[in-house]
């Protein structure tokens, strides 16, 4: 399968600076969503690159520093559950993609969108872009920009299990496990779980 074929259809349109973009964490109760853009060299070899939900979390810690280093450029960035609570999920995912795109030290001229949604309520994708279903699947740049995101996120909800041990973060990473709601209903909900989505507590 060719990872690069949106890449290089976008190349060929006579863009320059082609980015992928994904975010993580968009169905958690607890935690910020975070999201990453990634340009990659035309062609880069990254052995194992893929969607990061299909990746062993392992391979994934693997990847992480390995993609950092064969990138061009890339960039992380996360909006708290709180602004997920005052504004709507959708929001906050297109949200932390566009700021993941504004902190790449040069600003891509096209992104490749991961999902088929570019706006929500209050937040829109702005760069010239294209909506690829699957894309983390299908799309090098996608790709290496799920694992970022989902790593990046991973590693926040663990700093977040130290502080909050009761709520064992370290384990479910904030998702809406059996046991994260038997903990829910023992403690009640933390500083850093998104009040919406707490309805059927």
């Amino acid at each position: 399968m060719d990872l690069w074929q949106y890449e290089r259809e976008a190349l060929a349109e006579g863009y320059t600076l082609v980015c992928g973009c994904d975010e993580a964490g968009a169905g958690p109760l607890a935690g910020p969503v975070y999201a990453a853009a990634v340009i990659l060299p035309m062609g880069a070899d990254i052995p194992g690159l893929n969607d990061s939900k299909k990746l062993a979390e392992k391979k994934r810690e693997a990847l992480f520093p390995i993609i950092q280093e064969i990138a061009q450029y890339w960039s992380v960035a996360s909006v708290s559950a709180k602004e997920i609570d005052e504004t709507d999920i959708l929001s906050a995912r297109m949200k932390a993609m566009q700021l993941a795109m504004d902190g790449l030290p040069q600003f891509p001229d096209f992104a490749l969108i991961d999902g088929n949604r570019d706006h929500g309520k209050t937040a829109a994708i702005t760069v010239p872009h294209r909506c690829v279903v699957k894309g983390d699947s299908l799309s090098a740049s996608i790709a290496a920009a799920s694992i970022l995101a989902k790593v990046s996120r991973d590693h926040f909800m663990l700093e977040m299990a130290e502080q909050y041990p009761q709520y064992r973060f370290e384990q479910h990473k904030g998702y809406g496990t059996k046991l994260h709601y038997e903990l829910l209903r023992t403690y009640g909900p933390s500083p850093i779980h998104r009040r919406t989505f707490l309805k059927n507590l």
